[in-house]
């Protein structure tokens, strides 16, 4: 638009520019023509000519002004074609940028996406897993409770199994306390009945008091040396941690320590209204190849040996398995000292001492494992089976 326009400019000043010249000269011509001469002539065509550098001059000024016009329009125009390319050159840019900013978005959505779909996958496939873990858990826990029912069922019948032997037991158990006491009770009538018509001489009597009042002496020295022995042992089950045995062993040596006392006491006893004293013996009883005479209160005081070694023994055996200590009765003090209930009368301290620890023995077993295979509870105390204790003493009737 801007090219066409100078065009047209620059036709319509030169042709203004002729028609000006034209008429000058024309003027001039009719002037000079009639009062001049030649001369006239000569300085009108110098001023033509002259009026026609002139012009030349003013066409060439005016080309001259349109070629900078054409050439500042030609720059302008360049000018504004390099704006425009630029400017689409940029809005190009632009438009590439914006272009790739959507697409770059558009991948980061995407991945984002992706992404959440990955987590989501991965939470689904955590919470299936969790899912079949609890319900395997369930089903483990279900498997453990019917265990244990069923277990628990079958100790509830064993136990019933169990209570009724034991209810056997203790029937037949009563059974033979009841026996025992009948037997004994004929064994003491026959025993006084004999004492009665068999009664020791005076010399006899004498004698026999004055073996039991040396036999008491050296019993209450015993008793002493005895209590500092277990001075030593219980500091050793200190050192091994048996506790419960180190119980037991301080309770059976404060019963000594009350059993001595008695003992020392015993210098006051009035042994003439005694009735072993002056009872003539009517049981033989034998152990290690030898035998022994005595009477009923003797015999008496052995089947009470018997006895006291057997709940002896199980309260020892208890303390061990509390403890978690392998079975050892020898190992105990109470079987070592073997003296529990004896005060030095009636019979001699080594056969006191020998079927003590032949209840004890038997007590421990019963009470390590929890069982009354040798005895049973009478009034709260231990005591071995009635046909037990008579095969052990293995009586013999002198008459």
């Amino acid at each position: 638009m801007s090219l066409r326009f100078l065009d047209r400019l620059v036709v319509a000043s030169a042709v203004g520019a002729l028609s000006l010249a034209g008429a000058s000269g024309v003027a001039l011509a009719q002037g000079h023509g009639h009062g001049k001469g030649k001369d006239q002539q000569q300085d009108d065509q110098n001023n033509q000519q002259q009026e026609q550098k002139k012009q030349k001059q003013q066409q060439q000024q005016q080309q001259q002004q349109q070629q900078q016009a054409d050439k500042q329009a030609q720059r302008q125009q360049r000018q504004a074609e390099q704006q425009s390319q630029q400017q689409a050159a940029q809005q190009e840019r632009q438009h590439q940028r914006e272009q790739g900013q959507q697409e770059q978005q558009a991948a980061q959505q995407g991945r984002q996406r992706q992404r959440q779909q990955e987590v989501e996958s991965q939470q689904a496939a955590q919470r299936d897993r969790q899912r079949q873990h609890q319900e395997a858990i369930d089903a483990a826990q279900a498997a453990q409770r019917e265990g244990q029912q069923r277990h628990q069922e079958a100790i509830d019948a064993a136990q019933a199994a169990q209570r009724q032997d034991r209810l056997h037991h203790q029937q037949a158990n009563e059974e033979q306390r009841i026996h025992d006491q009948q037997q004994a009770t004929a064994d003491a009538v026959n025993a006084r009945r004999a004492n009665r018509e068999a009664r020791l001489s005076e010399a006899r009597q004498q004698q026999l008091i004055a073996e039991q009042q040396q036999r008491t002496s050296r019993y209450a020295v015993l008793l002493q040396e005895r209590q500092q022995r277990a001075e030593q042992l219980a500091a050793d089950l200190r050192a091994q941690k048996r506790l419960n045995q180190y119980r037991f062993q301080q309770a059976y040596v404060d019963r000594l320590r009350d059993q001595q006392r008695l003992v020392e006491q015993a210098r006051y006893y009035n042994y003439n209204q005694d009735p072993y004293f002056y009872s003539a013996p009517n049981y033989r009883y034998s152990y290690g190849g030898r035998y022994y005479e005595t009477n009923q209160y003797g015999v008496d005081l052995l089947r009470q040996s018997l006895n006291n070694g057997y709940e002896e023994g199980y309260q020892a055996g208890q303390a061990d398995r509390q403890d978690g200590w392998r079975p050892d009765y020898r190992n105990s003090y109470a079987y070592q000292d073997a003296n529990y209930g004896y005060t030095g009368m009636y019979v001699n301290q080594t056969d006191y001492n020998y079927y003590f620890r032949q209840g004890f023995q038997r007590g421990y077993q019963d009470g390590y494992y929890s069982r009354n295979q040798y005895g049973r509870v009478v009034n709260g105390k231990y005591q071995l089976l009635g046909g037990l204790l008579s095969s052990l003493l293995n009586l013999t009737t002198l008459r």
